[in-house]
């Protein structure tokens, strides 16, 4: 396994990255035991870095493994707050539920962000600054699917780190084509921010293709490395071969795909806005998912009012 030093923080990162999205409740929704053996059997693999979030709800089986565990291990969190108040919330509960006094990367959590991401949420912004000169957290970084966030975040003296979507086919970017999103990527570099990479697979979408699509997102100049969702112990071993070199064999993983049950949708369209891909789309009245263009982010989950969409 390979580490590398995470721009200006300090930190030093595995290239592989666990990424706690897929096994909590807007994806797969695995107990917390599994959850827990996945993440401590990746740490055992040589893995010390974990992405999550607030809105994950994965911080149990991360407490676990990682005092199981008991070598450093980085996290990154992230928080959708945008007044001071309920980012220094989300920071309070990262801390207890994660049993850390300290959070080493704090994230605003902006998918759909603009280039006014600072303007609109700079209560949070604030808060995540004191908190780093507090020393609760280590560094302040922005979480994010648009390339004009990610050029605005390069130009931000107060950003350490930037995590940028990018893949070979540029799915799920907004506002832009991969070959802009690489370039606001290199102004980060350039700027000595902490990058690493989200979606590398596409949401799963390029697993068909996963050497290809991996072999694209390590050649990206500068990154630190790459955050992969990883739902079963064959995935992280998968994954650990790769990462250290070794021929991995035949990719075994999980099935993971988001469906909608028509019997409960009410057709509201509350889930085409949160969409950041166009990956649903109406059709008779009910929401329909497209496999090809779903990133699996959840993002359509959280404002189903119905709980029509579901993980299968």
């Amino acid at each position: 396994m390979e580490y590398r030093r995470l721009g200006r923080t300090g930190f030093k990162v595995s290239e592989l990255c666990f990424g706690a999205l897929p096994m909590g409740p807007r994806q797969k929704n695995l107990d917390v035991d599994t959850c827990t053996r996945i993440i401590k059997r990746a740490l055992e693999g040589g893995v010390n870095f974990i992405d999550t979030a607030q809105i994950y709800e994965t911080y149990e089986p991360i407490r676990r493994a990682i005092h199981a565990y008991g070598g450093e291990v980085i996290i990154a969190t992230k928080s959708a707050a945008v007044t001071y108040e309920d980012m220094e919330r989300a920071i309070q509960e990262a801390r207890e539920k994660l049993q850390l006094e300290y959070i080493h990367i704090f994230h605003l959590h902006a998918a759909r962000a603009t280039e006014r991401i600072f303007e609109e949420r700079a209560g949070a912004m604030r808060c995540l600054l004191d908190a780093r000169e507090k020393g609760i957290i280590g560094a302040v970084g922005i979480s994010t699917h648009g390339v004009a966030a990610v050029r605005k975040a390069a130009a931000e003296k107060e950003i350490d780190v930037v995590f940028p979507l990018v893949n070979i086919k540029g799915a799920g970017i907004i506002d832009g084509s991969r070959e802009e999103m690489l370039a606001a990527i290199a102004e980060a570099v350039a700027a000595g921010k902490g990058v690493y990479l989200m979606k590398a697979l596409a949401g799963g979408n390029l697993l068909d293709n996963y050497q290809e699509a991996m072999a694209f997102a390590r050649r990206v100049p500068g990154i630190a490395a790459i955050a992969v969702g990883m739902v079963s112990e064959a995935e992280v071993d998968y994954n650990l071969r790769y990462f250290n070199g070794e021929d991995p064999g035949i990719i075994q993983t999980a099935a993971k795909e988001f469906a909608v049950v028509e019997t409960v949708c009410i057709g509201d369209g509350a889930c085409l806005e949160a969409c950041t891909n166009d990956a649903i789309t109406m059709v008779n009245g009910k929401a329909r998912i497209n496999r090809a263009k779903c990133l699996l982010c959840g993002y359509c989950t959280e404002v189903c009012p119905q709980f029509a969409i579901r993980m299968i």
